[in-house]
């Protein structure tokens, strides 16, 4: 039977809200076509100021819905899963951290088919990095179209087996909070070499910028660009000094550690 809606949305918190807002304004989907529901009535409204319907019946979403994106937290899935009893969506799309396949099924019903996406703040912005797992959507070129235009409007897809997604959560799904921090970083040691904050942050968000799209355009070796940098007996030597002897990649490798096993935790 077909449904009311191609897209129902449970959750609309700052991803939901930016897939919304991709899907919408990119013309892929028409607001008409998606349903939203949230106990938070400013949420709602964010949504419904874009012409879609809101509603706080999470089943009513579940049933109505060709496809369902679970966009609420880890935590909240098991209060989420009560709500949809004795309804079982047939496409579920989760952009929930850690919480697997199985554990959905499980809780939704054996024959639902799952697909897992890791988005990343700057999505918002349409500036994002996603991973997706379509694996149970096998070849039906409809679904995969469907889940992969919907998140071309944000940014980068990527496809990613489920048991790499933990360590895709821990690189790019958490990864702008680590970059905020090193941006955020530049700008205090500016401050405190004496230039003014607002030149401090514009030279901090420019470096970072600049150095990402080397990255991005050429093909060399990370090691020969911090090379081109460090002259001799120059100034950026001695600083790469201070960052190797604090063992900077040991502290990142162990904060991405620690976000993976976060994930593991909730996937349990």
């Amino acid at each position: 039977m077909k449904k009311l809606f191609k897209l129902g949305v449970i959750g609309c918190g700052v991803m939901a809200d930016a897939v919304l807002r991709g899907a919408t304004k990119s013309d892929f989907l028409r607001p008409k076509k998606i349903i939203v529901s949230d106990t938070d009535k400013e949420k709602l409204t964010a949504a419904t100021d874009l012409g879609i319907e809101g509603c706080s019946d999470n089943k009513y979403v579940a049933e109505n819905s060709e496809y369902l994106l679970l966009a609420v937290k880890p935590q909240s899935f098991d209060e989420v899963a009560k709500d949809l009893l004795g309804v079982r969506p047939e496409k579920v799309i989760s952009i929930m951290a850690g919480v697997t396949k199985s554990t959905i099924r499980s809780a939704l019903g054996v024959g639902v088919k799952v697909v897992r996406v890791m988005p990343n703040l700057p999505c918002t912005i349409g500036s994002g990095m996603m991973a997706v797992d379509m694996y149970d959507f096998g070849k039906n070129f409809d679904d995969t179209d469907f889940v992969t235009n919907l998140f071309d409007c944000m940014g980068t897809v990527m496809s990613c087996p489920e048991e790499k997604m933990n360590a895709v959560t821990g690189l790019s799904g958490s990864g702008p909070a680590y970059v905020y921090m090193f941006i955020d970083a530049l700008i205090d040691a500016g401050v405190a070499q004496g230039l003014k904050k607002e030149e401090a942050r514009l030279l901090a968000v420019q470096t970072v910028m600049g150095a990402a799209e080397m990255v991005q355009r050429e093909d060399t070796p990370m090691s020969e660009l911090i090379a081109k940098v460090c002259s001799k007996g120059g100034t950026t030597i001695e600083a790469v000094k201070v960052l190797e002897d604090r063992d900077m990649r040991g502290i990142v490798g162990d904060a991405v550690d620690a976000c993976v096993k976060r994930a593991a935790e909730l996937s349990k």
